[in-house]
Order: structure tokens, then sequence, then C-alpha cells
């Protein structure tokens, strides 16, 4: 609703933005020529303050920024932060220039945040940088952690373990230089017309394992019977160490384990009863018979069947139960006649391994078999029989003379694989 006529007006004050902008001059709403003489001078003051305004600025303007980088370039530069510092100074610049001249410059302490935000990134990567070569290379630093603890150095290498051929052909050099502890002399056994064995003289050495091969039907298992003291030879002579097998048969049994082939066990008796009395029999304390009983039925995974009648047993667990019982009173030679046959490859294995040990500790083993393969790896000496004879005795390398002991062993005896004969086996049957 306006205002009545000749009524008392009141003076709005300016507006905030600065003189002559937006500000509502004097006495407005009076009379014409009231208003006219007021507004003069309005413009006149505005005009006023516009000048003064602008020489100030032209004073104070320049001043400014010349300042800051005067006292920056004589006191050291602080530490760069990486956080933008605060603008206090230009609130105060704007506050004293004119809206329309307005020229704030950035203040010196916001100039650095850009190299200061550039290089925090490189303080903050420095660390990751230093810690990198902080890992070892190629092993170096575990080399020596594991000095310092006094274990071996690490090589960074998977470790292999060394095959039974190498160990086989080390311990065959060394085993080479030691006494033998068993000896065959002429060692003969006839049946009427027919000779069995043959003037067969072998002799083994302490810490060796020493294979014995031959065809069918050549005369091993009864050596090997003459050599245990099953079998009584018609002339020649067995000795272990200083005994006489057959002058002394009590005496040299306590110094041999033997596994025979075909061997009859007592099997009404159960696996620790077996175990007990080819223990006890062998002239051992009851108490190291119980103890043995228990690691070697371990040893050949036979814990659960000690319990069982041997005649429950499979053949490859009357094997193993059977070369525990020539183990148990702890002889100087085993003599083992076929003792892998009808063992699975795992029980083989695990059998290999502790033949392999009982030789490390300085017992001597004589074995059979047809494995040729098996006898080149796990042996260091072979004797190869033919017809009742020895035809070639002494370590693997050199009775094989660079070749494979199967191709050796094929050349030696005569025996080829190409034969004739049979052809209506691999033909027609109306083909001539």
């Amino acid at each position: 609703m306006p205002p009545a006529q000749g009524a008392p007006r009141v003076r709005p004050s300016r507006a905030p933005g600065g003189p002559g902008q937006g500000a509502v001059p004097p006495n407005f709403g009076q009379g014409p020529a009231v208003q006219g003489q007021a507004a003069a001078r309005f413009q006149a003051q505005a005009r006023a303050e516009q000048a003064e305004w602008a020489s100030r600025s032209a004073a104070e303007a320049p001043a400014a920024p010349a300042q800051r980088p005067q006292q920056t370039s004589q006191e050291p530069a602080p530490e760069p932060d990486p956080r933008p510092a605060p603008a206090q100074e230009a609130p105060v610049q704007a506050q004293n220039q004119p809206q329309g001249q307005r020229q704030v410059p950035a203040p010196a302490s916001v100039q650095p945040s850009a190299p200061a935000q550039a290089s925090a990134p490189a303080r903050a990567s420095a660390p990751a940088e230093s810690s990198a070569p902080a890992e070892p290379a190629s092993g170096a630093g575990h080399g020596e952690a594991a000095q310092q603890d006094g274990s071996s150095p690490r090589t960074g290498r998977i470790q292999v373990p060394v095959p039974s051929v190498v160990r086989a052909r080390e311990r065959g050099r060394i085993a080479a230089q030691n006494p033998v502890v068993l000896r065959t002399e002429m060692l003969t056994k006839a049946y009427g017309p027919l000779i069995a064995a043959n003037e067969v003289s072998i002799d083994v050495h302490a810490g060796s394992f020493t294979g014995v091969v031959g065809p069918n039907g050549a005369g091993k298992t009864t050596t090997l019977s003459m050599i245990s003291g099953l079998l009584r030879p018609t002339s020649g002579r067995v000795s272990v160490g200083d005994v006489d097998v057959w002058t002394d048969g009590p005496a040299a049994k306590r110094l041999i384990g033997s596994l025979p082939d075909r061997l009859r066990l007592f099997d009404r008796l159960t696996g620790a009863q077996l175990l007990y009395y080819s223990g006890v029999l062998a002239g051992v304390d009851e108490s190291a018979v119980a103890r043995r009983s228990a690691e070697l039925a371990e040893a050949f995974g036979l814990e659960s069947a000690l319990g069982r009648l041997v005649s429950d047993y499979s053949a490859g667990m009357q094997k193993k139960i059977a070369l525990a019982c020539a183990m148990i009173h702890a002889p100087q030679v085993l003599v083992l006649d076929e003792p892998f046959e009808a063992i699975d490859p795992v029980s083989a294995a695990n059998v290999t391994e502790i033949l392999e040990k009982y030789v490390e500790g300085g017992g001597s083993v004589v074995m059979s078999s047809h494995s040729l393969d098996l006898i080149q790896r796990v042996c260091d000496h072979v004797s190869i029989i033919v017809d009742g004879s020895v035809i070639a005795q002494g370590t693997v390398d050199a009775v094989r003379d660079g070749l494979s002991l199967e191709e050796r062993f094929t050349q030696l005896t005569g025996m080829s694989d190409a034969r004739k004969g049979l052809e209506w086996l691999h033909g027609s049957s109306d083909s001539e």
C-alpha cells in the first residue's frame, strides 16, 4: 500500500556491494525538485567515492603481489605440505579493492601446493622403492640367514633324491675295499648224474649288495640254499667270517638271515607269534624281540596283521613277514631268494629302502632275482650263473661292460629273443 502524501520517509541503507553500486539515493520518493537535487548530490558523491577508490586501488594493488615473492625469496621456503594451505590474504585484498577492478593474486602459501602435491607421492613412493631391494636376490639373503642358523644354505633349487643306481655304484667302490664276510669255495651239488651246482666260488664283501642272476634251472636256488645251511653240498666249503656253515651250523646260522624260495612257514601261528619264536630261537632276549617285532611290523606295514594267523596272509604279506623273521636277530649277512616275488610296487620300494639302510649299516645282502633291471639299479655286485657255473662276477659296471645288464646277460648266456617256429600263431590257419 503506497505511503500517504507528505509522510516522512526512512532513508534506506546502502547495498554492501560498494559506493554507487546498487545504492538508493537519499530523499527517494519526495517531490520532483527535491528528488532532482538529491539525485545530483548523490551522483556527485558517488563519482567522488569512485575516484577515491580508484586512486587507492592504483596505489595499493601493485604493492600487494610484490611483497609476497620478496618475502619468499629472502626466507627459506618451508617443507612443502601435501595439503593445500588456506587462503587468508585474499579476502582482505578483496575488501580493500573495488569490485570492478579486483585482481586477487594467488597467495604465496598456495602457489607451492602443486609442487608439494607432486612431491608428496614421490616421498610416499620412496619407502616402497627403497624397501624393494630389501628382498634377497637369488637366495643370497637366504644363504646368509641359513649360515647364521647353522644350516646349509638354500640354493632355490629342488632337492632331488639321489637315485639308487648312483648310491649302488658308490657303495660298490667302498665295499670292494672291505673284508670278505661270506665265501663259497668250489661249492658243488650233484643229484646223481645231474650237476645242479658246479664248483661255485663267490666272495661277498662287508657292506655290499650282491645280486645272483641266471636262467631258470641255472642253479641259483641250489647255491643259495647251500650258503644258508638248508642244503648240504656234495663238496666245497661255505664260511661266514671265520665260521664254517656246515662244521658249526648253529653259530653260523646266528650270523645269517635266510629267506628261502617256497619257504613253508608255521602258518597256524599269528604274525606276532612267528616273529617271537624266530627271535628267541636265534638267541635274542625276549624284551628285545618284542621291541624289534614292533619296529619290523611298522617298517613292513604289518602292524594291523600281527594278531591274525599267517595262513590268512596274502602271498605278498607272507613274503614280508618271512623277511622280517630273517632280520629280527640282526644278522651279518642276508641270503634272500626272490624277495620281491608277489610284492606290490609300493611294498617293493619300501623293502628296497629297508635293505639299502641295512647295507649302509654294515650288513651284506645276497639276493637272487629274475629282474635284471632291479639288479642293475639296486646291487653293486653281480654274479651270473649258467648251468650251475659262475660265468661272470664282479661289480655291476665291470660285468655289463658298457651295455645294459640285460643285453650283457643275453650275450653271455647265448640266449636270444628271436626264435623261429610258432609261425602258426602269427598267421592264418590256411597259410603255409
